[in-house]
């Protein structure tokens, strides 16, 4: 038995960061592209724009710098704001799930179901 969590951050009542959008700033990360980042996380190049909007809204930061396509090509890359939002992510997200793991020895200790 394990205990599973979701963890997400929300302004107003609306979502600002979570699962979905950590694997979307990763993969652009990776990519260097919006449109590749989005095929890659199964999700339309809309969506991911929608994403990243209200992301940047209601952060307040630009987290993705974005270079239409051309003769050159397009391209997206994080700014450095994205960058530390996803460690700080992480260490929240390490320090919730330790303390998860932690009460659930506590109260269910080595209790196995009975079946």
């Amino acid at each position: 038995m394990e205990i599973k969590s979701k963890i997400w951050i929300e302004v107003e009542g609306k979502p600002v960061f979570g699962s979905g959008r950590e694997a979307l700033l990763k993969s652009i990360d990776k990519l260097g592209s919006i449109n590749k980042a989005a095929k890659d996380i199964n999700i339309s190049y809309r969506k991911a724009l929608s994403y990243i909007q209200s992301m940047e809204e209601r952060t307040g930061s630009r987290l993705v710098e974005r270079q239409t396509g051309g003769v050159q090509g397009g391209g997206a890359v994080l700014t450095d704001e994205a960058k530390d939002f996803l460690i700080k992510f992480k260490q929240l997200e390490d320090g919730i799930h330790e303390m998860l793991d932690k009460k659930f020895l506590e109260v269910f200790g080595n209790w196995k179901s009975k079946r």
